[in-house]
């Protein structure tokens, strides 16, 4: 009996986290495609471009999950889910992947002048900041955009020394204190189990790879 046919369509700033944990699990059934990682910056591009594809792409799968949360979409990437039938990955955007369920909404409550980095955003810090946001053209939006912040919070995938110390520079370019956390992959596997029917083994919802 063939296996079913799954598709995983998600975000770029997933990808390291998604292929590691599909080929631990040796997930040969699962086809993965993702959209541009600097789609972070465009939230209100998103929808339609998921939209494109499931367009071309959903009739050829048994089972699709679309790797997004929310991601500041205001119900747009539900919208296109529901329209697909298909299921999305839970929470709001990536932070609460790398984190146990609730976790999140606790740490955001207590201390909502935070931002957060990953390890996609830590590896990517200049573009997708600086570059994307104009601050290296001009220098005097930097304020603007992260006056408000009083904190930055890491959530590290990786036990990956050099990810630190690029995390620690970005914090002196923003002129804010750093907290990491490693936390691995959190709830991901999980939600990849849950939203394509696949049987993911336990060490991929504690896994933090270590990279020299």
């Amino acid at each position: 009996m063939n296996e079913p046919r799954a598709l995983f369509l998600g975000c770029g700033a997933l990808a390291r986290e998604v292929n590691d944990i599909l080929a631990l699990n040796q997930m040969s059934n699962v086809t993965v495609e993702y959209l541009p990682g600097s789609l972070h910056n465009r939230p209100e591009k998103i929808a339609d471009q998921l939209r494109h594809r499931l367009e071309e792409e959903a009739g050829n799968y048994d089972t699709v999950l679309v790797g997004y949360g929310d991601c500041g979409t205001g119900g747009a990437i539900d919208k296109v889910c529901s329209d697909y039938g298909i299921e999305r990955l839970p929470g709001s955007h990536c932070y609460e992947f790398y984190l146990p369920p609730g976790v999140f909404d606790h740490i955001h409550s207590e201390d909502p002048a935070t931002f957060y980095l990953t390890d996609y955003l830590v590896r990517h810090f200049d573009r997708l900041v600086f570059d994307a946001l104009g601050i290296n053209q001009h220098p005097e939006l930097l304020d603007l955009y992260f006056g408000n912040y009083e904190r930055i919070l890491y959530l590290a995938q990786t036990r990956d020394p050099l990810l630190a110390a690029a995390a620690e520079v970005a914090a002196e370019r923003l002129d804010l204190p750093l907290t990491i956390n490693e936390t691995g992959y959190g709830q991901l596997g999980n939600a990849i189990e849950t939203g394509m029917g696949v049987a993911v083994t336990s060490p991929t919802r504690q896994l933090m790879r270590e990279r020299p």
